[in-house]
């Protein structure tokens, strides 16, 4: 079936939501021109993605709390970097914005929501599972806040005949 799915083309639009957290930027250029070819001409990419505020900032630390109980193969990059690849890759890019803030008040509600769930969470994942959690969401809220980690959305088209987007002049968001 995964097989059958990959061989699949001619998408209207593909989103890839909090994955390149985990492509590691070695990959980059083959994840962002594997995505760019299952499109049709006009077809969009939207790639949401955590991202460190700098290209320059160390990608992950294989001893971090982060690293060793929720997220092992996690590598950030800054937005710099993967809006590159990203256009490198043939995309052209639409629209780009940081997230932070939103996401900061996100994780705000899903740890009041784990509080005032926690015996369930507890009997659900056990204690050390939801206190991992727990402190993972409360954390990240807090990098979030103090801007050492922020949320990247970008919008690329894949260019159709005569560099046609399809996209229209104005964004209508309703």
């Amino acid at each position: 079936m995964i097989t059958a799915m990959l061989k699949k083309t001619g998408f209207d639009a593909i989103s890839s939501i909090g994955l390149t957290e985990h492509i590691g930027r070695a990959n980059y250029p083959s994840y962002f021109s594997f995505l760019y070819e299952k499109l049709k001409p006009e077809g969009r990419l939207l790639n949401h993605t955590i991202t460190r505020p700098e290209d320059a900032q160390p990608t992950h630390y294989r001893t971090s709390f982060i690293n060793r109980y929720v997220f092992p193969d996690g590598e950030l990059s800054g937005p710099g970097l993967i809006m590159s690849a990203f256009n490198d890759a043939g995309f052209e890019i639409r629209h780009e914005e940081n997230l932070r803030e939103h996401y900061a008040l996100t994780l705000k509600h899903w740890c009041e929501n784990l509080e005032n769930h926690w015996d369930e969470a507890v009997a659900e994942a056990g204690l050390g599972t939801a206190r991992v959690w727990r402190l993972y969401m409360a954390a990240s809220r807090m990098g979030f806040d103090i801007n050492t980690i922020q949320l990247h959305q970008m919008l690329g088209v894949k260019l159709g005949p005569r560099g046609k987007s399809g996209m229209p002049l104005r964004p209508n968001y309703q």
